[in-house]
């Protein structure tokens, strides 16, 4: 068994890794809240666990045929020092909303010389989530115990039939 993720991302070069890390993730509408209060953006998503596959299956030229059971787990996202949340494709809060799943495609980040910036959730079918950061610090963990799956998230490459 391997240890549950924990990272901490102070940079772009860190939610890099942390993108690559919640890449394919599914979260829920009602998964995620703006806390203006505590100046904190957080969410819960249903993570696929890229770091267990070998290296070898990573490779595009490798193919996708593997069998699973591969692995999912929650893990908790908390953005910190958050001054504003906007969201594009859908509506947080409306009932409309309420159980649509968005699946994560990456995390784009835009910094100040001052440390200031914003972060961007970019979710499959053109659905983002803009937060304005005062200084950028993103805490995730994986919260409870993996679960297996036999569906792996599959890439189409540059110039491959989909």
């Amino acid at each position: 068994m391997s240890s549950p993720l924990k990272l901490r991302a102070i940079d772009a070069d860190d939610v890099e890794v942390l993108a690559a890390c919640l890449q394919d993730a599914l979260v829920l509408a009602t998964d995620m809240s703006y806390l203006p209060g505590e100046k904190r953006f957080v969410l819960v998503a249903n993570r696929f666990c890229w770091e267990k596959l070998p290296a070898t299956s990573l490779d595009p030229q490798a193919g996708t045929d593997e069998k699973g059971p591969f692995e999912r787990v929650h893990c908790g996202l908390a953005i910190e020092h958050v001054k504003k949340v906007q969201a594009r494709g859908f509506t947080p809060g409306a009932e409309d909303d309420a159980e649509r799943l968005f699946e994560v495609l990456t995390i784009q980040t835009e910094t100040a010389a001052d440390g200031s910036g914003a972060l961007t959730v970019l979710f499959s079918g053109h659905a983002a989530v803009r937060i304005e950061v005062e200084r950028l610090e993103i805490l995730a963990q994986d919260v409870g115990e993996p679960w297996p799956t036999q569906w792996r998230p599959h890439h189409p490459f540059e110039g491959e039939n989909v």
